[in-house]
């Protein structure tokens, strides 16, 4: 019998293991703060297609978002429980009175970076004065480079300008023309852009890497009356990102079967394949546990937190001190990581699309 029956089986006999089972199953909308799916919304597929996220209890509905601005909105006025946004539209939120927890941070490192063209003057951050920034929307992006303009001396209000640019293809049209200087995006963006046609080479901000990029998070009280669809979303989660690390080739090809419309039109498939293996391993790294110096799937570094926020603080981004501690929470990642994560790599592994 094997292992998939057994867990079954044993989900008949002691029905609180398994929920779905029973057909208990809760329906979670959870918002993905870029417009569109790319390789980088893997994790989501892999749990559902392998059945992690319906083990759990849960079906889950990936909401598309403009930004970590929108997901921020969605969530507050409870459109939807649970996002998976950036750290700056959080912070500014909390200012405003708005309690929400980050309970699993989903990429430990930060994804945001200043890019130019490869062929571009520009060298330094610095030389950004009066230059147009692309971003993909009012939000994130656009908080990030503000403090990056401010740490190189410059006026963010007034020395640089900010164009929203879309995405992927979009983007590289809008650098192609010379419609904008540089971006300021993510890392899965990046590659779609140089799918596109563009090299880009990244403005040096190594002293930022170790902070904390997106973030699963919830307002206090959903915490509280759906801690188990919480628990379930960002297990799931955490068993999608093992897969997409060890199987890359294998995650693509099921993020195209769970979300068809984000297979590239206008491409073979093996190089719609390869260049979506492209966008996922940009993002890995931001993945891994040792980007953040954390040794279980999810955990919020309080340290790192912290440092983020003070500089968040120093640059001009929000404009009053916030605690780390009342932006997150560890008391769910005990519960997220009882799962064998040996056998998730094994599982990986050994998967043949068919």
């Amino acid at each position: 019998m094997n292992r998939r029956i057994t867990r079954l089986v044993t989900c008949f006999v002691l029905a609180s293991l398994c929920p779905s089972a029973l057909g208990q199953v809760s329906r979670v909308r959870v918002g993905f703060c870029a417009k569109t799916i790319s390789s980088g919304a893997a994790p989501f597929a892999i749990a559902t297609r392998m059945g992690w996220f319906k083990e759990d209890g849960i079906e889950v509905t990936v909401v598309p978002l403009a930004g970590s601005s929108d997901c921020v909105k969605s969530v507050t006025t409870k459109e939807i429980p649970f996002a998976l946004a950036a750290l700056e539209p959080k912070a500014v939120a909390r200012l405003q009175g708005i309690k929400t927890r980050t309970f699993y941070t989903a990429y430990q490192g930060n994804i945001y970076q200043l890019a130019v063209p490869e062929d571009s003057s520009i060298q330094e951050i610095r030389d950004l004065r009066g230059k147009t920034i692309g971003v993909i929307s009012l939000g994130g992006g656009v908080l990030f480079a503000k403090a990056l303009i401010a740490m190189a001396g410059m006026d963010p209000e007034k020395d640089v300008k900010f164009a929203v640019v879309g995405e992927g293809a979009q983007t590289a049209a809008m650098v192609r023309t010379k419609q904008v200087d540089a971006l300021s995006q993510f890392d899965a963006q990046y590659a779609l852009v140089e799918n596109a046609g563009i090299k880009l080479r990244m403005l040096n901000a190594k002293e930022l890497d170790r902070f904390p990029g997106n973030g699963f998070f919830a307002l206090e009280e959903t915490l509280g009356t759906h801690k188990k669809d919480a628990i379930a979303l960002a297990r799931g989660y955490a068993k999608g990102t093992i897969f997409a690390i060890n199987n890359p080739e294998a995650a693509v090809r099921i993020l195209y079967e769970v979300f068809p419309q984000v297979k590239p039109t206008g491409k073979d498939e093996a190089t719609a394949v390869r260049d979506d293996i492209k966008v996922l391993q940009a993002r890995i790294p931001n993945w891994k546990l040792e980007k953040g110096g954390v040794k279980r799937w999810g955990e919020n570094s309080e340290a790192n937190y912290a440092e983020y926020l003070d500089f968040l603080l120093k640059w001009g981004v929000i404009k009053e001190k916030v605690a780390a501690q009342d932006l997150i929470t560890n008391e769910l990642i005990d519960d997220i990581n009882r799962f064998d994560s040996n056998q998730v790599v094994a599982d990986a592994k050994a998967y043949r699309f068919h």
